[in-house]
């Protein structure tokens, strides 16, 4: 366990003891070293970002083959160029997430690495409400599709 200095020697494995400092420094240091901690293969930003981007927008159920549409620079040096959210940027870093600016908009598409770790998180339950969710979980193969949508066309 990776304990700060004034911390370290105060934690036992049944309890805690606090000897000079006091509840609120051993949970600011525990709340900074989960905000960062990688679940899944995403930060608790990026997961938040994504759970924001395929939750349902009024009756639409995004889909994650159309990516994720971002917006563009309206002024400046940067005119013209995608402008990513920064979970977006750290997904797009790491290789999870590509940017297509070939469309009128700018999209942001997940890339295999990217399909593995929205699978994983996907799956557990504790990351994404099975419920809420269940459209991304049947796209990506995880849940099957219901029978009574199978042979409809529209």
């Amino acid at each position: 366990m990776n304990v700060p200095g004034h911390i370290r020697g105060h934690i036992q494995p049944d309890r805690v003891v606090m000897t000079g400092w006091g509840a609120k420094d051993l949970l600011c240091w525990a709340m900074d070293t989960t905000q960062t901690a990688m679940i899944a293969g995403f930060t608790a930003a990026e997961r938040d970002y994504i759970r924001r981007e395929l939750d349902q927008f009024f009756s639409t159920l995004p889909s994650v083959a159309e990516g994720f549409q971002i917006k563009t620079w309206r002024g400046g040096p940067q005119a013209g160029q995608p402008k990513l959210p920064l979970p977006a940027k750290g997904l797009v870093e790491r290789g999870l997430m590509r940017i297509d600016t070939t469309g009128h908009w700018p999209r942001l598409f997940f890339t295999e690495a990217g399909l593995e770790a929205l699978r994983t998180m996907m799956r557990d339950t504790r990351l994404a409400d099975p419920v809420k969710f269940a459209h991304v979980r049947q796209e990506l193969g995880i849940d099957p599709i219901p029978e009574q949508t199978k042979g409809l066309q529209l």
